[in-house]
């Protein structure tokens, strides 16, 4: 019996395009992003929230634009944005011409809602004055009323038609950068739909499960959506979507990447449920660890385990690992090797220095490393 490669994702292909400096689809990164919660007419609070998001790692943010008072503050939040901003449109196209003069990066606008093909194609016209693209996004419970009529209710062929025709506007146009969506918050309708979507055409895919729900249910319905869709190859930018804070959206994102080897950013945790044998509070020290790392953005691993059962299995494949032991104090692991032993009380300390240092080391070995390799090009050029 073969057994095929377990840890081999193979994306599908897809064209690539650019949200503002941004590259989505091909090889590209899978890039994370959320949505502000804000007014958008408060543009200081809108910038507030994009700053929390850009700290948290979000490569791309969307914003509503529902008026005028939210296009006009849309100069503004561009200007103060470090990442690109996605102009989020409904029911008035005059509002994504607004959006693309104010410098959005990109238009999402909704086959559902957004009026007759006329309409649309003044919306193409300004999307290519102003170097926007767009994100056709079709939503399960806003489909078409000929559509709906048609099939009976949402489903996965419907969703998929809704896209396609849009974007065949979009391509008699001579407009090709452009991404979809087709969301739905059944995580069946919604994968079935993004699988229909993903054979029919080669533009780049926009993940979501879309009203997913509070932080713990909403995270739970988007890994097994997300999830799902990423390890079968399907998507090119992922959204979570929480009744939460955004900058939520974000780290369950990156968890939900991490957990599929697809990107790797900050500290990744490997830790026990802990229990009768363990030598330390593991809960409590994990969740302190969580808040005193969360600076880090360089991809480290640390394992914290309770015993010795699986702590020195699974600390040698960690960069740094602590396991419990007994009397009080348990065994450092650096780079996978059993290295010193120490204080339970001193550990949470020692641990956060660790992966600091570890941080910086993994910085400077990767600038190392591009300075090295430069004039290799610069001479090959």
């Amino acid at each position: 019996m073969s057994i095929r490669p377990y840890r081999d994702i193979e994306r599908r292909k897809s064209r690539q395009i650019m949200v503002g400096s941004v590259p989505v689809g091909g090889d590209a990164p899978i890039s994370v992003q959320s949505m502000t919660n804000t007014l958008t007419s408060d543009a200081g609070a809108t910038i507030d929230q994009i700053r929390a998001l850009e700290e948290a790692g979000a490569d791309i943010v969307r914003v509503s634009c529902p008026d005028e008072e939210s296009t006009f503050a849309l100069k503004e939040i561009v200007a103060a944005a470090q990442v690109p901003i996605v102009a989020d449109i409904h029911f008035h196209y005059r509002r994504a011409i607004e959006a693309a003069e104010a410098g959005a990066a990109c238009l999402r606008i909704n086959p559902g809602n957004i009026g007759s093909e006329e309409r649309v194609r003044d919306v193409i016209k300004a999307a290519k004055d102003h170097g926007c693209s767009m994100r056709i996004g079709v939503n399960a419970g806003s489909l078409e009323r000929d559509l709906l009529e048609r099939y009976g209710e949402p489903c996965p062929e419907a969703m998929v038609e809704s896209g396609l025709n849009h974007a065949r506007v979009l391509d008699d146009n001579d407009f090709h950068e452009y991404k979809i969506s087709v969301k739905a918050s059944d995580v069946f309708l919604a994968v079935a739909a993004y699988h229909g979507l993903a054979e029919a055409c080669d533009a780049p895919i926009h993940l979501g499960i879309t009203e997913a729900g509070g932080l713990t249910s909403g995270t739970v319905k988007s890994a097994i959506g997300i999830g799902s869709l990423l390890w079968a190859g399907v998507g090119d930018t992922i959204r979570v979507s929480l009744s939460a804070d955004p900058v939520e959206e974000i780290k369950v994102g990156f968890e939900i990447l991490k957990s599929l080897n697809l990107r790797h950013r900050g500290v990744n945790i490997i830790s026990c449920p802990s229990c009768a044998r363990q030598g330390f509070e593991v809960i409590e020290t994990v969740r302190v660890l969580e808040e005193r790392l969360a600076h880090i953005s360089t991809p480290v691993t640390l394992s914290i385990i309770g015993c010795v059962v699986n702590g020195p299995g699974e600390a040698a494949q960690t960069d740094i690992g602590f396991t419990g032991g007994g009397a009080g104090s348990g065994m450092v692991y650096l780079s996978g090797l059993a290295d010193h032993k120490i204080d339970n009380d001193k550990m949470i300390e020692h641990v956060v220095r660790l992966v600091e240092d570890k941080a910086q080391e993994i910085e400077r070995t990767s600038g190392q490393n591009e300075a090295a390799i430069e004039p290799v090009l610069s001479a090959a050029d």
